[in-house]
């Protein structure tokens, strides 16, 4: 097995976070948001606001996710809503959601910059601890976005538990957020890889498949479903390699390794718009894009990207 080494490892997206997620102190919520060194972000709908680091080139590391809670709720964070992120140290960190006409005015301001989470981690426009940060904080705030009614009485929701519950005045109904558990798989065939592309995808990017976990299912037949499903490969064993949270709006995708045991592909055209192997090589030149065809891995904040690189490695990603 020829494999290739392609340098030092980049990081996976959104797992970056090392706060004390703080469940023990949900309960405490108006007294953490009145701590003097309590910091929030700032989220509307797909839209985040970053504080530029003065004398810093815009680019990698140039802004700041988190502002102090006073500057935040100044800036149009509303308290009523807020959920802790949790804690570091004994410092308090909350998102706070935004109204669209608040984002509009902060989108004019010099000091600041609106864009997406997607934007961000792709550019590592901030630090990775505040990436993992606001993976939590965009999936919360999506959640809330969604949950204002009973969905046993109708009633309207109050929230509680510092963000982390919605609860129902009327018949006493507690809703909770959910993640939804995305298997996303690397099949695999000596040296040759099974990549797809989807309408949906950037030109020339070609990645792993993927699909969510059904009902009753374990995660590794959810593997050898989806890729029967969608190109018409069987597979036979699976193995775990890493998982990555993904706030778009409220998964994880939990990554594989999936030995062939089949070669013909036949594609679901509802799912791919093409499916194909990569050599070993291959794959190596769409992680470094210089495939001649001028195809591409995805970026390597994407946990597919590191699937496709522990291929052609030959050894794990890192320990998240």
């Amino acid at each position: 097995m020829a494999t290739h080494t392609l340098g030092e490892w980049p990081h996976l997206g959104y797992v970056g976070s090392r706060l004390d997620r703080g469940s023990l102190r949900r309960g405490e919520a108006a007294a953490l948001l009145a701590d003097p060194r309590a910091r929030a972000c700032l989220i509307a709908g797909e839209s985040l606001v970053l504080k530029r680091r003065p004398g810093m080139a815009e680019g990698k590391g140039a802004f700041e996710a988190l502002f102090p809670l006073e500057e935040a709720v100044a800036l149009g964070g509303r308290t009523g809503e807020a959920c802790l992120l949790g804690l570091d140290g004994e410092t308090p960190h909350f998102v706070l959601p935004l109204h669209a006409a608040a984002l509009a005015l902060l989108a004019e301001r010099a000091d600041l910059f609106v864009t997406d989470l997607r934007a961000i981690a792709v550019q590592e426009l901030v630090s990775a601890e505040e990436i993992g940060q606001l993976a939590t904080a965009k999936a919360m705030i999506a959640w809330h976005a969604r949950r204002s009614f009973c969905s046993n009485c109708g009633e309207r929701l109050v929230v509680g538990d510092a963000g982390w519950r919605r609860e129902c005045p009327h018949c006493g109904s507690q809703h909770f957020p959910r993640t939804d558990p995305v298997v996303i798989m690397l099949t695999v065939d000596g040296d040759d890889c099974l990549l797809g592309r989807s309408a949906r995808f950037a030109p020339g990017v070609w990645s792993c498949l993927a699909g969510f976990v059904e009902p009753g299912e374990t995660f590794e037949q959810a593997v050898r479903r989806e890729t029967q499903e969608e190109a018409g490969i069987a597979t036979g064993a699976v193995r775990y390699l890493c998982c990555q949270p993904w706030p778009f709006p409220m998964s994880v995708m939990i990554g594989f390794h999936a030995q062939a045991i089949s070669r013909e592909i036949v594609i679901d055209p509802n799912e791919l718009e093409g499916a194909r192997w990569f050599s070993r090589e291959e794959a190596a030149l769409l992680l470094t894009r210089t495939h001649p065809d001028g195809l591409i891995a995805p970026p390597p904040m994407a946990i597919a990207h590191h699937l496709l690189r522990a291929f052609v490695e030959g050894r794990d990603p890192p320990a998240g």
